[in-house]
């Protein structure tokens, strides 16, 4: 390939990498292009995956969820001197720190292409139902201001739905080149083949970190209604607890949940695929989203779903389609639409066809890596986008 280009991706967890950049990285080095992944959280089996993708794993200091201003000043002058040293063509930052720093340490190298995504606006930026507090208010002001000094200096800012651009981008008038609305991530689909859902008994399923704003409390109180009136239902939730984050579920309060054994619990897994196979309802009662992962994974499969109508997550449902949405933080209606699939099974398979089809369409991962490539201009002049 001519031109070969040299891309840094600055993210966090290591993980991130080979869980959720693997077919870009794949693709961008099958091109020809040499490609770092820079991480801040990692082991050296995090490690040994990324070398395995064919890119070149690079180390560096950042705490994710830390509000020490001088621990994140010395993560920007590391980022800048990691990038004045690799003099990449293209730096592709994402989550919040990464695009804040990135942004900052690329334009401080003099690197010729910056680009900024946020899959998700995260926690400051989601309505809680009792309100949010005053520390995480002082904290989402302390945020605005620094992507407002960072991101200006971004070519390219990628979002994953059009709500996020709009409620940091024009909400506070943040100047930015380019504005791009990916639509979600995307999967390789061939991870997840569709698959008929057995519905007797109706397995319902939960995936994600354990987290206040992915509506872990109210699925919790939902799970305990719908006992009461079909006490053989059976429920999962899979994910760990993220300490780093401010929502993050106890884990005594975990505990105190398992105790009552009002659900299966085996913590995080790594085939998730097959946890999907062997369910028959998806549910992410969140109260904001990028475009969740879990729920493309679920629909890829042919899994119906109830989930809220709020940003990211509306982007995945049709209402009474594929699935159900519901007001946000409200356990007496993810109850009711539960009850709707044990009282209809039938609706299962119907709905969860549907979920395969937007799937197909909107999720594939070669169209949504397509999408990428060409934003970052790596796109050949006689190369047809998907």
């Amino acid at each position: 390939m001519k031109n070969n280009k040299k891309i840094a991706f600055v993210g966090t967890t290591g993980s991130s990498f080979y869980g959720f950049r693997a077919d870009l990285i794949k693709t961008l080095v099958a091109q020809g292009h040499t490609v770092y992944a820079l991480t801040s959280e990692y082991t050296d089996q995090c490690l040994e995956k990324i070398k395995a993708l064919g890119a070149t794993p690079i180390t560096y200091q950042l705490s994710r969820g830390g509000l020490n201003p001088f621990a994140d000043i010395a993560s920007f002058l590391q980022l800048k001197r990691i990038l004045k040293e690799l003099q990449p063509d293209v730096v592709f930052s994402y989550f919040a720190k990464p695009v804040i720093y990135g942004a900052l340490a690329a334009k401080a190298a003099k690197i010729p292409i910056s680009i900024g995504m946020l899959e998700g606006l995260g926690y400051t930026f989601t309505d809680q139902p009792e309100g949010q507090t005053t520390k995480t208010k002082i904290i989402k002001n302390i945020q605005i201001l620094l992507y407002k000094i960072s991101v200006s200096h971004l070519d390219k800012m990628i979002f994953l739905n059009p709500d996020d651009q709009k409620d940091l981008i024009q909400k506070y008038r943040i100047e930015v080149p380019q504005v791009h609305i990916l639509g979600g991530i995307g999967l390789n689909l061939k991870d997840y083949q569709y698959v008929v859902a057995k519905n007797d008994p109706i397995r319902f399923l939960f995936i994600g970190r354990l987290l206040k704003e992915k509506g872990v409390f109210e699925l919790i109180q939902a799970i305990r209604i719908v006992k009461q009136k079909y006490p053989k239902a059976h429920f999962t939730i899979l994910g760990s607890i993220d300490h780093e984050n401010m929502g993050a579920l106890k884990q005594e309060q975990l505990d105190h949940f398992i105790k009552e054994k009002l659900f299966e619990y085996p913590g995080y897994v790594t085939n998730v695929n097959q946890w999907i196979t062997d369910s028959s309802v998806f549910v992410l009662p969140s109260y904001r989203e990028g475009v969740p992962r879990s729920t493309q994974e679920a629909m890829a499969i042919g899994r119906p779903v109830i989930t809220t109508d709020v940003p990211g997550c509306r982007e995945t449902v049709l209402d009474g389609v594929n699935g159900f949405l519901i007001p946000r933080w409200d356990a007496e209606a993810l109850a009711e639409k539960m009850c709707y699939f044990i009282e209809n099974p039938d609706q299962v398979n119907i709905m969860g066809l549907e979920s395969y089809k937007i799937a197909q369409e909107k999720f594939d991962a070669d169209k949504v890596n397509s999408k990428l490539i060409e934003i970052m201009g790596l796109k050949e002049p006689n190369e047809k986008t998907n």
